[in-house]
């Protein structure tokens, strides 16, 4: 670790807002900042996202709670990886979360995309350790891979061809996987999803609150389209039959809610909160 986190830098926050630092771990260096009082609540990001590209919402949650935010490797200020592979995120989320063991209330994960199922992951292996989860269009045991195996090599190619579309000089937003590194993931994201991920939710005994895109696959009216937004309320269905007391919400949006609808988060964030005990109760 290089930068400070327990209760010592209290003060420093009360000061400055915010403050940033990096820690360390067996893969690289990852950016974290951290800022605000009350619950602490730690965002985790989903693919292709960053803490600056998700400010509008940090700065929301900062307003009623103690939110840590960071960045995944190979993306932002966070340091290259030699692979990106499911198992590799969540040893970023795990090396930060390690630096909240000081005294004081468990987090609540607020999760986006990607980041849904990492704390969905870490929740079921770590009872006691979270408080709550909020899951951001993301974790979702869809009943059928969102891209099927038949459309491999077409997704292959348009990730393919977007790398140098995507790229971006400004070190906080960019993101370093290549297309075929973010297409893998994806894949791998598929096969947890349609199998271990249902399971994963029997684990974990603290509310949890799913936020989800009613378009998440986009508005097209094209049938694969309409089909990939069928297939992920498939999967809301799927898990609220075996867990009736997650409760859901359907924004109007598509994946890019956690921008678009920064501030329903926020306020959805802030209910789930306030449905906890007390620290100390």
């Amino acid at each position: 670790m290089t930068g400070e986190i327990e209760s010592g830098s209290e003060s420093s926050r009360k000061r400055l807002g915010s403050f940033h630092f990096s820690v360390d771990h067996g893969d690289g260096t990852i950016s974290v900042s951290r800022g605000g009082r009350g619950r602490p609540v730690v965002l985790c990001p989903g693919l292709y996202s960053t803490q600056a590209g998700l400010q509008v919402l940090i700065e929301l949650l900062r307003r009623d709670h103690d939110v840590v935010a960071f960045d995944l490797r190979g993306h932002g200020l966070s340091s290259v990886a030699g692979k990106y592979t499911f198992a590799g995120f969540r040893t970023d989320l795990t090396a930060v979360l390690a630096e909240l063991k000081s005294a004081g209330p468990a987090p609540v994960l607020v999760g986006y995309s990607l980041g849904a199922d990492l704390a969905v992951h870490y929740a079921s292996e770590h009872p006691g350790a979270v408080a709550g989860l909020v899951l951001v269009d993301g974790a979702n045991p869809i009943p059928e891979p969102f891209i099927p195996a038949a459309e491999v090599p077409e997704f292959r190619a348009m990730w393919e061809s977007s790398e140098d579309a995507d790229g971006m000089d400004d070190a906080a937003h960019r993101v370093l996987l290549t297309g075929n590194e973010a297409l893998e993931l994806n894949l791998e994201l598929d096969a947890i999803r349609t199998g271990e991920l249902l399971g994963r939710y029997r684990d974990i005994g603290v509310p949890i609150s799913m936020i989800m895109a009613a378009s998440m696959a986009g508005t097209g009216r094209d049938e694969r389209t309409r089909w990939r937004n069928r297939n992920w309320r498939a999967g809301i269905e799927r898990l609220t039959r075996e867990r009736p007391d997650i409760t859901t919400t359907w924004l109007d949006a598509d994946h890019q809610l956690v921008i678009t609808h920064a501030t329903d988060i926020a306020r959805i964030v802030a209910a789930l909160v306030a449905r906890l005990p007390s620290p100390g109760d």
